[in-house]
């Protein structure tokens, strides 16, 4: 398949992190990025806005549009997806990025972030998937990326945060029921989910600070498995639950130092891969 040139990605979370450096990949072949997420002012711990993203998708040579959104609320996400429709003329591909995450067991897990977890991770998911797929049905190569892992029933994966857990796997049981349901129409439903650890802000807050961080990868490695997925044929590529660097191994990477935040160090497993 061709690249993203032309195309509109409709990605949820992009003002930062995985979000963003998978917005920035699809610039720099000249996509258009809707960068829809809640950020639009400076924050004392999470560094960049809807609107500086959208300023280094413009600088890496793609279309921008910032439009604040947060997506556990219907009237915002519908009007994101009519502005976006409105600016580029449709949408090709929907990255169910955002996402809440809480690494407490069931005793530490206050209720409202149980509620926002399934708020963002389930309900958000399935809505923007709801809202954009009319215009998905009407894309060249329509496709629905969720970063999410694997779909296994394991114990030791629940145990230590279950609420997570189940959120997160909640957005991979959509596109286990999503690549089925709109199979026949070419509508391309995949999960990816990183080998290691990701060098993000929430990493940085949540997982031990800065050396976590060293022993994590940069969050480009996702964004380049994301671009080896979505330039694939919507109806030969669906309901996979893809690794990074598998991805990238079959697109020939055979040398993966460079997107290790210190090379020097062995990278951190991932708790949902082993």
């Amino acid at each position: 398949m061709a690249g993203l040139a032309g195309k509109t990605l409709f990605v949820t979370g992009a003002s930062r992190g995985i979000g963003k450096a998978i917005a920035l990949r699809a610039a720099r072949d000249g996509a258009n990025v809707v960068v829809a997420a809640k950020t639009t002012g400076p924050h004392p711990k999470l560094p960049g806005t809807i609107h500086t993203a959208a300023a280094e998708v413009e600088a890496a040579g793609g279309r921008a549009l910032a439009v604040a959104t947060d997506i556990r609320f219907e009237e915002q996400v519908r009007a994101a997806v009519d502005r976006a429709v409105e600016i580029f003329g449709g949408i090709d591909v929907l990255v169910n990025n955002a996402s809440a995450i809480s690494l407490t067991g069931t005793l530490r897990t206050e209720m409202k972030r149980y509620d926002l977890m399934q708020d963002i991770n389930a309900r958000g998911s399935f809505l923007c998937a709801k809202l954009c797929l009319p215009h998905l049905r009407r894309a060249e190569n329509p496709h629905i990326l969720s970063i999410s892992p694997p779909l296994h029933l394991r114990a030791d994966w629940f145990g230590p945060h279950a609420a997570y857990t189940l959120a997160k796997l909640a957005m991979s049981l959509w596109v286990l029921a999503w690549a089925e349901e709109f199979r026949a129409e070419g509508i391309a439903v995949n999960a990816l989910w990183p080998r290691t650890v990701v060098a993000t802000a929430a990493v940085q807050n949540l997982l031990g600070g800065d050396e976590v961080i060293r022993r994590s990868r940069r969050p480009e490695i996702v964004a380049d498995a994301v671009y080896e997925i979505l330039t694939r044929n919507s109806r030969s590529c669906t309901g996979n639950f893809f690794i990074d660097e598998d991805v990238l191994r079959e697109a020939g990477v055979v040398d993966f130092t460079c997107y290790a935040v210190d090379p020097s160090v062995e990278p951190l497993g991932d708790f949902f891969v082993g």
